[in-house]
């Protein structure tokens, strides 16, 4: 198995913000490689500053080949897990036949998928402005506070603000009207396995658009899994209860590298008795998927943040051949029934 982690940022970030999981994953034993787009280097409070000219030249297509030389020079293929355009460009990378694994949290608009109408409305800062593909765009404190980090405290978001946010340029945004880094093969006999993390608050790439992000990418011959957290935004890499959402992504990448069998459709389902069950075919015999719940089990929110790393790990105990469509952070059944402790 790799020991070598590639980290992928987004837009409106930089590498610094990948700080916390690079440090994790060290300690872990890996070798984490967490590059910055080209023109985004530096310390995020300089770039707000003083803003580079040079970010208009780089589009999604400039940006995925510059992570593809940087992975190619790497001496070992890595695990792959990006955030936002990140996690879009992690899937263009797999698609390259990079990487035995790849997690894409909260993947931004990805070139054939639907658009949701909550993300379309998080980009009018950019597009609303019919000149700013040659521009570099700063994100005011007030976006990152009301719809990028929504789920953040909000005694934290002055820190976290000019910690972290930094400018982006207009281009990314117009190329990928134009159909970003290019088209995707959906349906890949050669992509590595790759796990797909939406939040439920999120409000710049939601959950719905990750869901059908997942319909496309299970196409794929390898494994394709979707997990949702209910109570997270799209700020998930650093929000509190960060951690629970890097351990569960590296310990499924550990468990899913390239070369597993190709899988046959498995779901969740809901029992009578309103347990949360697997179904379809397994390395090993199902077990029940207590406390994560399918798409139409009908639960309502309930967890506090202390109870879903031990949900999520759950949720790795299963041995699925194929994609399983799961929901954690749910407690109580919304219509009867229960789901045991």
């Amino acid at each position: 198995m790799t020991k070598t982690i590639v980290l992928v940022h987004g837009a409106w970030l930089n590498s610094k913000a990948w700080e916390n999981w690079k440090l994790r994953y060290e300690r872990r034993g890996y070798i984490v490689v967490a590059p910055d787009w080209p023109g985004d280097e530096g310390d995020p409070v300089d770039l707000k500053a003083h803003p580079r000219h040079e970010l208009v030249n780089y589009g999604p297509k400039e940006i995925v080949t510059h992570f593809e030389r940087i992975i190619g020079a790497l001496p070992e293929q890595p695990i792959i897990i990006g955030h936002s355009a990140g996690g879009t460009f992690t899937q263009h990378l797999l698609d390259r036949g990079l990487g035995v694994a790849g997690v894409a949290v909260d993947p931004a608009p990805t070139p054939g998928v639907r658009i949701p109408l909550t993300a379309a409305i998080s980009t009018l800062p950019v597009l609303g402005d019919p000149f700013s593909g040659r521009k570099v765009v700063s994100m005011t404190k007030r976006f990152f506070g009301k719809r990028f980090a929504n789920g953040l405290p909000r005694d934290q978001v002055d820190y976290h603000f000019e910690r972290y946010i930094v400018p982006t340029a207009g281009k990314f945004y117009w190329d990928g009207l134009l159909g970003g880094a290019g088209p995707i093969t959906w349906n890949s006999r050669t992509r590595a396995p790759l796990l797909l993390i939406g939040g439920g608050l999120d409000l710049i790439a939601p959950a719905t658009l990750t869901r059908l992000i997942y319909e496309k990418q299970k196409q794929a011959a390898s494994l394709t899994e979707l997990l949702i957290y209910e109570d997270r935004s799209h700020y998930v890499c650093a929000e509190p209860g960060w951690e629970e959402v890097a351990d569960f992504a590296l310990a499924w990448a550990e468990k899913n590298p390239a070369g597993r069998q190709r899988c046959r459709p498995g779901r969740l389902n809901q029992r009578a008795g309103g347990e949360a069950t697997t179904t379809g075919e397994y390395d090993e015999d199902p077990i029940d998927a207590t406390n994560c719940r399918g798409e139409r089990a009908g639960l309502s929110p309930g967890p506090g943040r202390d109870q879903l790393r031990t949900r999520a790990f759950r949720a790795l105990s299963l041995q699925p051949r194929h994609a399983i469509l799961a929901v954690c952070g749910t407690d109580r059944p919304s219509e009867g029934g229960r789901l045991r402790p």
